[in-house]
């Protein structure tokens, strides 16, 4: 499965370099708009592959009472973010990419500041947890942010390509077509976590007590999750 997704992103990005070429060299617009709608569908393959927080955002959302209206925002955020500071990267060109960058595709410097804030964010549940303490409003929107940080580097390599050929609004295109495919992976991802704690909530709501006491176990391993990877990635590197 892993090595089909791969192949089959590799296929639209070859695709889209050839798209970039012809336009580079004074070719029609229009051919390049009906390309366009793949950007959704590599976007979507390229978030099943590991990475792109998939577990921090299913981890957090099984751990939360967010709703399933707030896991989309929570997902949606995350996807933007991901691919904006990628966008923002490729744009700000060499002064950014020397500062951030340590290796193609990569920011370390980036990578490093998303998990610290969601390690914060992991022992903030912990806390949570055991001192009943409450959701704030926009924690979820918080945590997408955080998670979003670290940047997708196929979104990188496709606006440094398109900007190197004098294309940039054909990167910036593929760019918000990609961001759609990618928030529609996670939001599925999103929408599955929360339904799979309602129905441990509908489960057990002829007991309070004992679901109150899970709840709480919940959210207290979601957050030593979070900040035990937070810590483990920042101390591996």
């Amino acid at each position: 499965m892993f090595l089909y997704l791969v192949e089959f992103q590799r296929t639209i990005y070859l695709a889209l370099a050839e798209q970039i070429k012809l336009l580079s060299a004074g070719g029609d617009w229009l051919g390049f708009m009906a390309f366009l709608p793949m950007g959704v569908l590599f976007g979507a393959a390229h978030a099943l592959t590991p990475g792109h927080s998939k577990a921090v955002l299913a981890t957090y959302l099984a751990g939360s009472d967010a709703k399933v209206a707030r896991g989309f925002l929570v997902s949606i955020t995350l996807s933007v973010t991901h691919v904006t500071i990628a966008v923002v990267i490729a744009a700000l060109s060499l002064p950014l990419v020397s500062i951030a960058l340590g290796s193609v595709g990569r920011a370390p410097l980036l990578e490093d500041i998303s998990r610290g804030l969601l390690g914060l964010i992991g022992l903030w549940m912990l806390w949570r947890a055991f001192s009943h303490g409450h959701h704030h409003k926009h924690e979820g929107e918080a945590v997408g942010f955080m998670a979003g940080l670290i940047p997708c580097p196929l979104t990188l390599f496709a606006m440094t390509f398109a900007i190197s050929r004098g294309v940039p609004v054909a990167g910036l295109l593929f760019a918000v077509t990609m961001m759609a495919g990618v928030a529609l992976t996670l939001s599925t991802v999103a929408v599955l976590s929360i339904l799979f704690r309602e129905r441990l909530v509908h489960f057990f709501d002829s007991r309070p007590r004992l679901f109150n006491a899970i709840s709480r176990s919940i959210e207290g391993v979601a957050g030593f999750v979070l900040a035990g990877v937070a810590v483990w990635q920042i101390s591996s590197r």
